[in-house]
């Protein structure tokens, strides 16, 4: 029975190595590494029944049941999905929980149709331990925070500039009510191995400019080491005139979305803007879409930037002040960054 192994795991993580994840689907649907794909040796039902086995007779008759279970059929469909993943995607491994029997069990079947490919030594249980001691590391990581009201143009900038980390693509939300997408957020575990490839990726690299997130983005949580590298991490401050911003959301927030789920997003806020507000702002909103002049959905932008977005800004700068290094345009903002950081 082939018997290659790899432990690197920080190569498997930062280069996304394909991983064929024999694990049941339930396993799977816990979380995994973005570049894996599941391809169960048993499906849930197996699984379970495997489990009764060994309970109540060991782990031989739980070898029994699972050979037994898996039979001609399932061995030739199982074998042939492995086989075409591996023969696209020949640097792939294979990975269990454990990296114990079911993993083996893989690397046997397609070593007998002639491919061989490593195992992940301790199997997904090991790929997540390692994964959490790259986010633990990361406390003492150097940062540079890039903060500035809505509508700065944040988010463009961290993806312009390098080496920087792109906490919101990540997570697949824009960090407001209003940033949910059409796809759903990835799984935290999901979240925490692209965080932690994009922090290996950048491990020789010197300061890492991210931008100035609440601990939850979306539904996700900054994980903790990280989120305290970013409480402690120096700031650099935006500044936009109001003018340019409400352009600048009505292109990132407008123009690829549509009125009901804006007005869900408004939904969200409603409590924190008070009755009031939130009708005044609502139809303008209304009527910016009735109307579908782009000077009518402007006005009720400028309305959320100054009675929401402005306020809760400035309430939080005030909690941060003392972390300032630097505040301009952002043409000083982008010299003061080359300079001082070599963020370009």
């Amino acid at each position: 029975m082939p018997n290659s192994e790899t432990d690197d795991y920080a190569y498997l993580i930062s280069y996304e190595i394909p991983i064929i994840d024999v694990r049941a689907p339930a396993e799977f649907s816990r979380g995994a590494s973005p570049s894996a794909v599941n391809l169960p040796i048993l499906d849930d039902a197996e699984r379970k029944e495997v489990g009764i086995a060994f309970k109540e007779h060991g782990q031989d008759a739980a070898i029994s049941k699972g050979w037994e279970l898996v039979g001609d059929s399932n061995w030739t469909r199982k074998t042939n999905s492995w086989k075409r993943f591996a023969e696209n995607r020949p640097d792939a491994v294979v990975c269990c929980w454990r990296g114990g029997l079911r993993s083996q069990i893989t690397q046997q079947w397609l070593a007998e149709q002639g491919i061989d490919l490593p195992r992940v030594k301790g199997g997904s249980k090991a790929l997540r331990q390692y994964c959490l001691s790259v986010l633990e590391s990361s406390r003492s990581r150097s940062l540079v925070v890039l903060a500035g009201p809505t509508g700065s143009g944040k988010t463009q900038l961290i993806r312009d500039l390098k080496p920087s980390i792109d906490l919101e693509n990540l997570a697949n939300h824009r960090g407001s009510a209003f940033g949910r997408m059409s796809s759903p957020q990835p799984l935290p575990i999901t979240f925490e191995f692209e965080l932690t490839a994009q922090l290996l990726q950048k491990e020789s690299e010197g300061s890492l400019l991210v931008e100035d997130e609440s601990s939850m983005i979306g539904a996700l949580k900054v994980p903790d080491p990280f989120y305290a590298a970013m409480s402690n991490a120096p700031l650099v401050l935006l500044h936009v005139p109001l003018e340019e911003r409400v352009a600048l959301t009505y292109d990132s927030y407008v123009l690829d979305s549509n009125q009901e789920s804006l007005v869900a997003g408004l939904g969200r806020i409603k409590k924190r803007l008070g009755g009031k507000k939130f009708n005044e702002i609502l139809d303008c909103m209304n009527l910016a879409y009735s109307t579908h002049e782009r000077v009518d959905h402007l006005r009720w932008i400028e309305l959320l930037l100054n009675h929401y977005y402005d306020p809760m800004y400035e309430y939080q700068l005030e909690k941060k002040r003392d972390r300032i290094e630097f505040e301009g345009e952002v043409s000083d903002v982008l010299s003061f960054l080359d300079r001082s950081y070599a963020i370009n």
